[in-house]
């Protein structure tokens, strides 16, 4: 998946502690040589936790002792496992200890008989095997058995160890790290719910804040939530597999609440990694003091790190504290503060230093210094912060002073709602967040937050009263020295700090939300219900260059291309070609393009059905977007799918196939051509593509992909798949015959455990293609791969593919298909559902017949999910994914849930509208201020967001995932019509 980057592994690192920037003081430059002498007064305020452990040191790397307690090695005769006793700090899955023993005490015995038969007949030839003693085997499984009774005993849900890689750090003090392991334990792939005990996350760069916490805090998720999903994201496990089969881990999220966590979560490390590289920076530098460091690892925005390093930047001539501090006045505003009667400022008079030369200069001075530290302190932050929280806090925006001059009079009239716009940025939509950023950044609008003078009274006073109070009593002209400082630091600093954080917040929720937004109608596109089974006519509309035509067969073959000009006064010669076309390739469903001159060619074809032209052909005819159609045309893929076709047929084609299956054909497309979101200009566009690149592989997962006949386009936005991984599967395809089950995906080069455990619950294999072919090439001989088909049945079908010759000592490879490969059901759960089967008395050939379904329905009946749950030791979300998967027929597609086009045979005209008329239509997109409907009238109508609520939905509809978005017919109701600016107002009725 391209999506945002994850972390490969989890790190197993120890907090730095702050004594390792120690050295930072030491190299600080002559003029903050007192600070040392000064830090003995800290203004009052709570000690943060920091939860630091020391680093672990080591000497020299020492090879592991053989009977070390905290490694394991498991040998079963053909794969070492190396099991490492981690850091406390660092949570595992745990691994069912008393199942591994006996596995294990199997395992040997098997070996034991093997080893002595072997001896037996001893040959040159025979493979080597490595040898361990049965009994120091058990003694280390007992050792670590032991040693891990201190752990929560795991729940026996399911938790993904089959065939997956664990990658794990370990660091002690006797012993340096070791290579990094991949284990594969638990085969049989039951998961294990994360211990509940373990709640600490190690992140790569250490901070003074809980990133679990701050994540909950963010997202408004539970923090066990969130640290699941941390786990989850840091194990390298993909969004839809977490959300299909992880489902007891992250509280039953949807994938679009799982990719806002993980959105901020990658902002969270960025800061923190910003925040390393700034440290750094400034300790190469020489300015880097214990309070500095202290308000760096405070920070949690880029706003914040900002505001703290600003100062430090290269090239920066130093703020107005700095030069103060430079001037030696940073004893005088401690001791103001720490001990105001011993405070002499004449003292510091110095006429001849430009700075120091009268008394206005050194108070002035000092109050700089003042104002700095009040400006980074923590405390004085959070509480100004909470403060806005409870009060009016609004942004403005109007016209800008020379916005006249410069801009076209037609953009500043677009703007017309912003020129004047006063807002409680608790109340302020994002789709007026984004308006009005982008009119700033066009110089049409001046925008400012207003902060109630009420806010800043309350500040000054809570300062002067509590947090910045002096110890001792100081004479008046040090109280105005103060007062002066808290005034200046809030008009100087901490308000240009709180305006920025204002904007930046509302700009990055907004920004999410039209992501999310162009997500969801991402979604309702891909998942539109295909047609399948029709012959189709794909139009492109066009003047000058005429109408451009592609029939497609019900498998989506070319049948044939042409050009018509229906524009050009040939309209009607033009009829009888369309005609002779429709009925010599028996096709009744014309697919028009919305492009130019779409509602002259719709109202060109419905003039025609409605002369009943095309009889004995009940014709009728749908309007789909064609974005990105014209793009796709000329990509190298289009070219490798239809070679030497002209590119403006090329794009008929695809408008035709976006009807027969708008996943296979959109997946071609770059998603932010598609053009159904708000916006998308003005937001981040690494967010964007991260965003709907995951989105496309959400829905291409979900639906799932026959591997035997897929294409590699579509192959390549499986979860766990890319580019290269798919092309291999494709070459392994074309060489080695059909897949007949899902393990020998396991052979293909590149696909690794990891990537094996993502992808297979979405790869399908079709058990009646398997039995077909086999049954097709049973009498051929000569082949290197030997396939045994044992159907449900029992009839059992040799397959041989003609290859290279055999080798004398290689053994014939016997596969047989799965019928559980054909379902949604992933290979880590095959056990229990083989137990289940046992359960209700069904057999794998029952899979999706009426006969299961009975048996299944009558058996929780009686016994119920839950119990049924407890008896299998799983949980009840995997399995009803079971229970699903052995219920859905074998041709279940999810999609027929969602709108089919809309297929008309008549067209509306705008004159024939009136308010109150009641009409349906298809949702052409979706915003944040509301819907556009198309009502067949050549002009899309808005229904206001207001008028959009949960009684209007249905109640799946109402889940935020599967919100009103594009496709989704409607009946709505016209408010109101206006002519000129072409703009009709709708209400609506009811979701159809």
């Amino acid at each position: 998946m391209s999506s945002l980057p994850r972390r490969a592994k989890v790190k197993v690192q120890t907090a730095v502690p702050i004594d390792e920037f120690s050295s930072f003081s030491e190299l600080s430059s002559a003029s903050e040589e007192d600070d040392k002498e000064d830090s003995a007064w800290e203004p009052q305020k709570k000690v943060p936790r920091n939860p630091k452990q020391p680093v672990c040191k080591e000497s020299k790397p020492k090879r592991v002792p053989r009977g070390k307690k905290n490694t394991l090695k498991i040998s079963d005769g053909s794969e070492g496992v190396v099991v490492k006793e981690l850091n406390s700090s660092v949570l595992i899955a745990d691994v069912d200890l008393e199942d591994r023993k006996n596995k294990l005490d199997t395992v040997q015995t098997l070996k034991t008989a093997k080893t002595k038969r072997k001896n037996s007949a001893q040959s040159p030839s025979a493979p080597r095997t490595k040898k361990l003693k049965v009994g120091e085997e058990a003694n280390k499984v007992s050792n670590f058995k032991s040693e891990s009774n201190s752990t929560e005993t795991p729940s026996t849900s399911t938790l993904w160890e089959g065939a997956c890689k664990k990658e794990e750090d370990d660091c002690t003090a006797d012993q340096s790290p070791l290579k990094k392991i991949k284990t594969e334990s638990c085969p049989q792939g039951q998961p294990v719910r994360f211990p509940a005990n373990a709640s600490n996350v190690v992140e790569e760069a250490e901070m003074n804040w809980d990133i679990v916490q701050v994540l909950s805090e963010r997202t408004n998720i539970e923090p066990w939530v969130c640290g699941n999903i941390i786990r989850l994201f840091n194990d390298d496990n993909t969004i839809p597999f977490i959300v299909r089969y992880r489902k007891e881990l992250i509280n039953n999220l949807d994938a679009d609440y799982l990719r806002e966590v993980q959105q901020t979560l990658e902002e969270l490390r960025t800061v923190a990694k910003k925040v390393r590289g700034t440290i750094q920076k400034i300790k190469k530098e020489g300015k880097m003091s214990e309070c500095l460091l202290r308000a760096l690892l405070n920070c949690k925005t880029f706003e914040e790190l900002e505001h703290v390093s600003a100062p430090y930047k290269t090239g920066s001539k130093g703020t107005k504290a700095q030069r103060a501090r430079q001037l030696g006045l940073e004893e005088a505003a401690r001791t103001l503060l720490e001990n105001p009667g011993m405070l002499n400022l004449l003292s510091y008079i110095q006429p001849s230093v430009k700075g120091l030369s009268t008394l206005q200069d050194i108070e002035t001075g000092v109050q700089h210094i003042l104002a700095d530290m009040i400006a980074k302190d923590r405390e004085t932050l959070d509480f100004i912060r909470k403060l806005c929280q409870n009060r009016y806090i609004s942004i403005q925006s109007s016209l800008a002073k020379v916005s006249s001059k410069k801009v076209n009079e037609k953009d500043v009239g677009k703007f017309h709602l912003y020129q004047n716009f006063s807002c409680n940025i608790r109340n302020i939509q994002h789709h007026q967040i984004l308006a009005i950023n982008r009119g700033e950044n066009l110089k049409i609008l001046t925008v400012k937050v207003n902060i109630p003078d009420g806010v800043k009274n309350e500040f000054c006073r809570w300062c002067i009263q509590n947090r910045w109070r002096p110890r001792r009593f100081a004479r008046p002209e040090l109280m105005k020295i103060l007062h002066n400082s808290i005034d200046d630091s809030f008009k100087r600093l901490i308000y240009p700090l709180l305006c920025r954080e204002f904007r930046a917040k509302l700009t990055s929720d907004a920004e999410k939300e039209s992501v999310m937004m162009f997500g969801r109608n991402l979604r309702q596109l891909l998942l539109t219900n295909p047609v399948p089974g029709r012959t189709l006519m794909g139009v492109d509309p066009g003047y000058k260059h005429g109408c451009k035509l592609a029939i497609i067969s019900p498998t989506s073959q070319i049948l044939h291309t042409d050009v018509v000009y229906l524009h050009c006064g040939q309209g009607f010669q033009e009829a009888e070609k369309i005609k002779r076309l429709l009925l010599n390739f028996n096709c009744s469903t014309v697919v028009i393009g919305n492009g130019t001159a779409c509602r002259e060619t719709e109202a060109y074809f419905a003039d025609l059905i409605m002369k009943n032209y095309f009889a004995p052909l009940d014709v009728v005819y749908c309007i789909v977007s064609e974005a990105g159609a014209s793009i796709y045309s000329v990509s190298p893929e289009a070219n490798k799918e239809m070679p030497g076709l002209d590119p403006n047929l090329r794009s008929a084609v695809s408008i035709a196939r976006r009807v027969q299956d708008p996943l296979a054909e959109l997946v071609k497309i770059e998603p932010k051509h598609i053009g159904v979101g708000m916006y998308q200009h003005d937001v981040s566009q690494t967010l964007l593509k991260a965003t709907l690149d995951s989105v496309v592989e959400e829905c291409v997962s979900f639906v799932g992909v026959d591997i035997n006949i897929c294409s590699e386009v579509l192959l390549r936005h499986i979860a766990g798949l890319n580019a290269n991984r798919a092309k291999n599967i494709i070459e392994w395809r074309e060489k080695n015959g059909p897949f007949i089950n899902r393990e020998q995906l396991k052979k293909v080069k590149g696909l690794g455990p990891k990537s094996f455990q993502q992808c297979a619950g979405f790869i399908r294999i079709n058990q009646d293609y398997i039995r077909k072919l086999c049954s097709q090439h049973t009498e051929s001989a000569g082949s290197s791969q030997r396939v045994a088909v044992t159907s449900p049945a029992g009839v059992e079908v040799t397959s041989e593919k003609p290859g290279k010759k055999k080798s004398k000592t290689a053994a014939n490879v016997v596969l047989k298909p799965d019928p559980l490969d054909q379902t949604c059901i992933h290979p880590e759960s095959y056990n229990i559902a083989m137990r289940f089967l046992s359960f209700i008395g069904g057999t794998l050939c029952e899979i999706g017949k009426h006969e299961m379904q009975q048996k299944i329905k009558s058996f929780l009946e009686k016994e119920g999910i839950e119990k049924l749950a407890e008896r299998l030791q799983t949980t009840v979300p995997s399995l009803q994914i079971i229970i699903d998967g052995l219920s859905q027929p074998e041709s279940f597609d999810f999609r027929t849930d969602f709108s089919q086009p809309d297929f008309k045979r008549s067209i509306v005209c705008l004159q024939d509208l009136q308010v109150g008329t009641v009409l349906t239509g298809k949702v052409e997109n979706a915003t944040l201020f509301g819907i556009f409907v198309d009502i067949g009238v050549g002009i899309t109508g808005l229904i206001p967001i207001r008028n959009v609520t949960e009684a209007k939905l249905s109640k799946t509809k109402r889940r935020r995932s599967l919100g009103l978005g594009p496709g989704e017919r409607v009946e709505v109701q016209v408010l109101n019509i206006d002519v000129p600016r072409s703009r009709i107002t709708l209400d609506l009725i009811r979701v159809l």
